[in-house]
């Protein structure tokens, strides 16, 4: 009996925000994965030890939680203006499938700084020290974003003083501007940015009840509800849902109805394999709260709380994408974020999360009575863990 052997592939695995992930140059995919496809999805999922029905990723480079459960495709952009194409995909912990329907906004921030690790940037572009803007199209939803990557002796500057709450150790800052994030194209419904016309909306949820939510496409498609109207306080931290199956389906039961109403989905039953999109967040006013790390958050110190669900569990932070969401959402008078946050008009709001805080601004503007945002902004920071190959056997794709 012949076995296959075991082959490699270049690499690089990389914190970006506070998710990490594994980079791919599109170059460097074997040729049957060049392209979408089950080839290229079939190499991720045994890339990362997908699926695993012990939730563990032992036989893979995942972490078996949404954070770490990604891979990452960098070509050369040829498109007028940007440097780099972003592919993400979300590999399923417990299912064969890797979903390719929105960005990461944390590894948006390590695909600018691998832009530069890579080699994919053109090296007139970049200084001997200083900062190198990135330009980089996110391919996954026809956005741009700009990364503003420090340099030092011409090379990606990791190492510095910027802390980011949910990441351990400080590092350089990198600075990430999400161009016109609002998803126009994604939804059927009636307005841009938000999908049925509407800032709030009344969303049905047989067997569960009927809750205000913001329904927004900013980012990522995110469906914000209060967190008194579901029984929360908005201090919780993971362990306080994430060990609630019950709660976990409720919360999933409420996005499917989201999802359905904002146009992403046809079906119900649809939403089971489109587990990355859209995100679901609940939102409260400011508060005291002990975070993760143990640290006291004052409510003097923030504008609002917001916890997120990822891939069916309460993230342990705070996701990019829906960060932007969330600031965009602030941003215009009379949704539930904005609400929470005390209402008015603003250009940034500080929210606090499982991990800590996290500050992010929005341009919006109303115009014909519509709104829209020319872009979000938030600080994050990179650094690669390991570069090399990654090895897996040769008849997984």
């Amino acid at each position: 009996m012949t076995l296959p052997p075991q082959i490699k592939i270049p690499a690089t695995y990389m914190r970006g925000g506070t998710s990490k992930g594994v980079f791919f140059r599109l170059q460097d995919l074997p040729e049957s994965c060049q392209q979408p496809g089950p080839a290229r999805d079939q190499l991720f999922l045994r890339v990362i030890g997908s699926p695993d029905p012990y939730g563990k990723h032992i036989d893979g480079m995942g972490g078996a939680t949404s954070s770490t459960s990604k891979c990452v495709i960098l070509s050369k952009s040829s498109r007028p203006d940007h440097d780099v194409d972003y592919l993400y995909g979300q590999v399923s912990i417990d299912k064969a499938f890797v979903d390719w329907s929105g960005n990461c906004g944390n590894l948006s921030t390590a695909a600018g700084a691998f832009a530069l690790h890579a080699g994919l940037v053109d090296p007139a572009r970049i200084p001997e020290n200083g900062v190198c803007t990135v330009r980089i199209w996110q391919a996954n939803i026809g956005k741009t974003i700009i990364a503003h990557v420090p340099v030092s002796h011409g090379q990606v500057q990791e190492t510095g003083e910027f802390e980011l709450d949910g990441v351990t150790f400080p590092a350089a800052e990198i600075v990430l501007e999400f161009l016109d994030p609002a998803d126009e194209g994604e939804c059927d419904g009636g307005g841009a940015m938000f999908p049925t016309g509407r800032l709030v909306d009344d969303l049905e949820v047989p067997g569960v009840g009927t809750f205000k939510a913001t329904l927004i496409n900013a980012g990522i498609p995110t469906i914000f509800v209060n967190a008194a109207d579901i029984g929360y306080t908005g201090s919780e931290l993971q362990e306080a849902i994430n060990n609630d199956t019950a709660a976990l389906m409720r919360f999933e039961t409420i996005r499917a109805h989201g999802a359905l109403r904002m146009g992403l989905i046809k079906t119900l039953d649809e939403a089971a394999t489109r587990q990355h999109t859209p995100k679901i967040a609940f939102v409260a006013p400011a508060a005291d709260y002990k975070a993760s790390s143990g640290k006291t958050v004052a409510g003097k110190d923030i504008d609002l709380q917001v916890r997120a669900l990822s891939m069916g569990k309460l993230h342990h932070a705070m996701m990019g994408t829906c960060a932007v969401a969330i600031g965009t959402a602030a941003a215009i008078p009379g949704t539930l974020v904005n609400i929470a946050a005390g209402g008015g008009e603003r250009t940034a709001v500080r929210f606090g999360h499982p991990s800590g805080t996290l500050r992010v601004g929005a341009e919006a503007k109303q115009i014909n009575g519509d709104w829209t945002v020319s872009r979000a902004i938030m600080s994050r920071s990179a650094r690669v863990l390991m570069e090399g190959w990654i090895r897996v056997p040769a008849d997984s794709f």
